[in-house]
């Protein structure tokens, strides 16, 4: 397994500073964000360390080389927007700056583009399915016909007030994945796998490993800690920062090394990338250089350890 990190938590970092990092600290990789430019609609997005519209050959070689001079590769290209937004011409954008990634991740060498399904939070599951079908169904095509994968992030996408009740992401579930595999048959659909987003869901994290392995293309490290006398007091249909926090590695309820076992034992050999979402460790450019290098000693650990076992 590689270990890297999201780009996003270096925003204000350019591609340069961000790989001159990855490779000073010992990174194998990295997922680089590649949002439009313009302003973030929310907190780590909007982040672009390539900027893929109208990108040509010569500029893809040229990042090509900068990665490879520093000894490291792009584990994916992320770009996590809402495709199935209420406003057909808001989604029309999204789906169209997802096309021009897949069209740059093979320039780029990259074969993974990492994203969301999207979401209208005010629809169940079961109304939205046929517009789930008509979004992504050509967009699968599309990332086959470039030779990509398409790994899906399994975050609800429901945190605030403002993505009540359902959140902005479809794909939350072993029950929901199940079913977008079974409909969108394909090879290069799969998983951007976040045990945290399970955890305070109160499911089992470990589980889907087994059933879902052939469909991890990307794993999130991201930690969770689940506040249980706020939850006592607030309950499960409370919005979820009420109840629990985003953590690094190490600092929630995550057994580490028994999931890094589970992907080992498995068969898993893809990138594992530290997602940093800490607000404790967001104070400034120092404090999350910090944040990533302590996620970053503490992963290697279970995974040296169970390399060597």
């Amino acid at each position: 397994m590689k270990l890297g990190f999201v780009s996003a938590i270096l925003a204000d970092q350019t591609l340069d500073q961000v790989l001159d990092f990855a490779a000073m600290e010992s990174f194998s990789c990295v997922e680089l964000m590649c949002w439009p430019i313009g302003k973030a609609e929310r907190r780590y997005a909007g982040v672009t360390h390539v900027d893929v519209t109208d990108i040509s050959q010569t500029q893809a070689d040229e990042i090509k080389g900068m990665v490879e001079k520093r000894g490291i590769s792009i584990s994916g290209l992320g770009y996590y927007p809402n495709p199935l937004v209420a406003d057909h011409n808001e989604s029309q954008f999204y789906v169209d700056h997802l096309g021009k990634v897949f069209e740059a991740a093979p320039k780029l060498g990259v074969e993974i583009v990492n994203t969301f399904i999207g979401r209208n939070p005010a629809q169940s599951v079961d109304d939205q399915w046929p517009r789930f079908l008509e979004v992504w169904k050509p967009l699968i095509q599309q990332a086959e016909d470039h030779g990509v994968k398409v790994a899906i992030e399994n975050c609800p996408m429901y945190f605030t007030s403002d993505e009540w009740p359902s959140g902005k992401n479809l794909a939350i579930s072993p029950a929901i994945w199940r079913r977008m595999f079974n409909d969108i048959p394909s090879d290069n659909f799969g998983l951007n796998y976040d045990p945290s987003h399970l955890l305070w869901q109160q499911m089992d994290y470990l589980k889907p490993i087994e059933e879902f392995i052939s469909k991890f293309f990307h794993v999130h490290a991201k930690d969770a800690t689940i506040d249980k006398a706020a939850l006592d007091d607030v309950g499960i249909l409370a919005t979820p920062l009420e109840y629990h926090s985003p953590k690094l590695p190490g600092l929630g309820d995550i057994d580490w090394e028994k999931f890094c076992g589970a992907l080992m034992e498995s068969g898993y050999g893809g990138p594992i990338c530290i997602e940093v979402e800490d607000r404790d460790y967001e104070k400034n450019l120092e404090s999350r250089k910090e944040a990533l290098r302590k996620s970053a000693s503490f992963l290697r650990n279970f995974i040296a350890r169970k390399i060597s076992d």
